[in-house]
């Protein structure tokens, strides 16, 4: 079935979000049409005809989270007034360590575990692709003058090495005070010797 290029069914587009919705739930390596169709009110013939096939549905799901994580990072830029990355950093981490994000979380995690596993299928690219949306979202967070220094890159890469991991850590153990002291302690530490307060 050819890619689709015209703005998406109304149907189509309902038939994502309940999708996503069961994802959020039930996660999506282990993801049968049939009992996701049920579970939405639709059937296995609909959603071959709206996405080609489980693997064009599950880009479609793959899409749509990237698009949820992309709306928080958009939320951060300011290219007249950067926040500066221990600012930036501290939004993400308070978006991340919400309860009522944990579902998304989650599954971000699963994808993000599958694309590096499984690079050829559905999933291909996902983890480098977060990976990137990020770094460049923490680079436009740096005063110009800061971000353009050799170190800027290491320091954006370490801070999202932090959040990366940190969130793991939340995800298995759900110790949010522990790990949220963590992240800030770490955040303290971007105010080292001649870098900008921010």
């Amino acid at each position: 079935m050819p890619p689709r290029t015209a703005s998406p069914s109304a149907r189509r587009t309902e038939l994502l979000e309940a999708a996503y919705e069961y994802a959020l739930l039930n996660g999506l390596t282990d993801l049968s049409l049939r009992p996701l169709a049920e579970a939405i009110g639709s059937s296995t013939r609909v959603l071959m005809f709206l996405f080609g096939n489980k693997d064009g549905l599950v880009r479609a799901l793959l899409e749509r989270a990237r698009a949820e994580e992309l709306t928080l990072l958009a939320g951060l830029r300011r290219p007249e007034r950067p926040v500066g990355l221990a600012t930036a950093a501290r939004g993400v981490w308070a978006w991340l360590a919400a309860d009522e994000h944990r579902p998304v979380l989650r599954l971000w995690a699963e994808t993000y575990a599958r694309s590096l596993v499984d690079p050829d299928g559905p999933w291909a690219g996902f983890a480098r692709s977060t990976v990137e949306d990020w770094l460049d979202v923490l680079a436009a967070c740096q005063p110009q003058t800061e971000r353009d220094a050799e170190e800027a890159a290491v320091r954006r890469t370490l801070t999202l090495a932090v959040l990366r991991g940190a969130l793991l850590d939340l995800l298995a153990t759900g110790d949010e005070s522990r790990v949220t002291a963590a992240v800030h302690q770490h955040l303290a530490l971007l105010h080292g010797p001649g870098q900008t307060r921010d």
